[in-house]
């Protein structure tokens, strides 16, 4: 697999239900949206209706939750050839799952789980990627998930994994910058040298949004709160080491009207253009 993803500057939110009729109904001031893949796999009617009347407005990314690329069992044929179905029925942008597994031996736990940052981890999610990738007949964006445990046989750090892994596979990087910023919190590492790490020509998207602060202490990736003005720091540290690239909001709880998350999007839009001037 030796095809490119070339670069795209837009600014985009989640495709949510409770948006769609005001996204059908007028333009909006939306570059694309990013859809969850699993919602629309294996089924018809009204779902694919709607995604079909959307992307006749705006380009659409794919983003999956189910791909479970840290699975020692390797991938679900099922799974990959419905996933290449949808993809080649509305030509998206690209194709993002996270860098997790999610379940073992058929069973899904519909939670994003860590993985250990080893060589044989590493050998693992990088064979898994390949695969995808041939079926697929595209490269990966891998995204980085939140994480609220380390392994004590880690031999990388989480950006030093994922560097390898788009070394060995070709694949590119959703960076979520929320996710730095929980994680680093989480486990004590800086966020900025996590950005430092990361291969510059890599990142093809990235993510933004909110996140609460747990009972023990910790992080939680919630996406249902505005950005914070740390990660909208971060977001500038981003920017200003990867260029201007594809940025959306995520907002997954407490889904607000999408006039709020507009303005959400203009202040990325504002951002990236003072780094640009």
């Amino acid at each position: 697999m030796s095809q490119t993803i070339q670069p795209f500057t837009g600014f985009g939110l989640g495709l949510r239900k409770e948006h769609h009729a005001e996204i059908l109904a007028c333009a909006q001031p939306l570059d694309f949206v990013e859809i969850i893949s699993e919602n629309f796999m294996a089924c018809g009617g009204r779902p694919l209706h709607t995604l079909d009347a959307v992307r006749e407005r705006h380009r659409v990314a794919m983003h999956g939750v189910s791909l479970s690329l840290g699975s020692a069992h390797g991938l679900d044929r099922a799974y990959l050839a419905e996933l290449k179905a949808l993809a080649q029925r509305i030509d998206p942008l690209w194709i993002s799952d996270h860098l997790c597994w999610t379940g073992i031996q058929g069973f899904n736990s519909h939670d994003l789980l860590p993985l250990p940052y080893t060589e044989e981890a590493l050998d693992i999610c990088a064979a898994n990627i390949a695969r995808a990738q041939d079926v697929l007949e595209r490269p990966l964006l891998v995204e980085n998930p939140s994480s609220y445990l380390s392994f004590a046989g880690n031999c990388f750090s989480e950006w030093q994994f994922l560097a390898a892994l788009t070394e060995r596979t070709g694949c590119y990087l959703l960076l979520d910058v929320n996710n730095i910023y929980v994680s680093g919190v989480n486990h004590g590492f800086d966020p900025r040298a996590f950005i430092a790490g990361i291969p510059a020509d890599r990142v093809r998207q990235m993510h933004l949004a909110g996140h609460s602060q747990g009972s023990d202490g910790m992080l939680i990736d919630t996406h249902d709160a505005p950005v914070c003005p740390e990660v909208w720091e971060l977001y500038t540290c981003a920017v200003q080491r990867f260029g201007t690239c594809a940025t959306m909001i995520e907002r997954d709880d407490a889904i607000p009207p999408l006039g709020d998350l507009l303005t959400e999007l203009d202040q990325a839009r504002t951002a990236a253009a003072a780094l640009a001037a």
